[in-house]
């Protein structure tokens, strides 16, 4: 089975079902249409019976995705509803990997920023060799980030770890993502397919309906508390892209310079 959507592509080797990320001229930056692409993609490597594992990939070696294509925030997320369907659209796709009741395994190297960040830490497994690079840039350029994805971050490697990250917006090495927890597993370059289709040898070896009751358990027991003021969070994020520091940053971005923010 292949199957193609503009810059994002499925198909089916064996056990393993790939869905990979197709812009590497943008080392493989999110567009809409990628996002938009992602729900159905899963969906049929979840219907095909031959399918046990999924693993999720960027096209080429420089990137597994390097983030949303900010190219296109001028279009699609130039006011605050603009916005919101903008992250809805990218909700439903990460939501979409992390309901796939198949294991899913993302397949890290080169460049793994912010919405790449994303959609790995919604896999089951993240698997690297020594060229992967990660962070999210949010606090750099303005952008808001929704409490749902920190909350993700904050689950996978702890919160001491989730505030450096998002307050400094540095890019990690390889090794520091593997202290951190981010990573399940670093391997050597040159390794990281091979490394890749090992794992899902053996994960494809496993009884299917055990491991599907088994993600389901560590959803459930990871689930956010009752406790959260998620209309708070939800509403400081809003205010973020309301905010003229959102509309210089993406400016910023696009005319290669330093941002200029004011806290405004």
């Amino acid at each position: 089975m292949t199957d193609s959507t503009p810059r994002l592509t499925s198909h089916v080797d064996g056990s393993i079902g790939w869905i990979v990320f197709d812009s590497p001229r943008r080392h493989n930056a999110m567009s809409v249409g990628m996002w938009e692409a992602i729900p159905a993609a899963m969906a049929a490597l979840e219907a095909d019976p031959a399918v046990r594992v999924v693993v999720l990939r960027g096209a080429g070696d420089q990137a597994f995705v390097s983030g949303a294509d900010i190219s296109q925030f001028d279009d699609v997320r130039d006011s605050v509803e603009a916005n919101e369907r903008y992250e809805a659209i990218g909700d439903a796709g990460m939501a979409r990997i992390a309901a796939c009741t198949k294991p899913t395994i993302a397949m890290l190297q080169g460049w793994c920023l912010g919405g790449g960040v994303a959609i790995a830490l919604n896999c089951d497994l993240r698997i690297a060799d020594e060229s992967m690079r990660f962070g999210v840039p949010a606090a750099r350029l303005g952008i808001g980030y929704r409490w749902r994805g920190i909350k993700k971050l904050v689950d996978t490697v702890g919160a001491p770890n989730a505030r450096e990250i998002f307050l400094t917006a540095r890019r990690f090495d390889a090794a520091t993502a593997l202290r951190m927890g981010f990573l399940n597993r670093l391997v050597a370059r040159g390794e990281l397919e091979a490394a890749v289709r090992a794992e899902c040898e053996l994960i494809a070896a496993n009884a299917p309906m055990t491991m599907a009751a088994v993600k389901l358990a560590i959803d459930e027991i990871q689930r956010a508390s009752p406790h959260l003021d998620a209309a708070k969070m939800e509403a400081a994020t809003r205010g973020v892209f309301a905010s003229e520091d959102f509309i210089e940053g993406r400016r910023a971005f696009m005319e290669k310079r330093p941002p200029r923010f004011n806290g405004r």
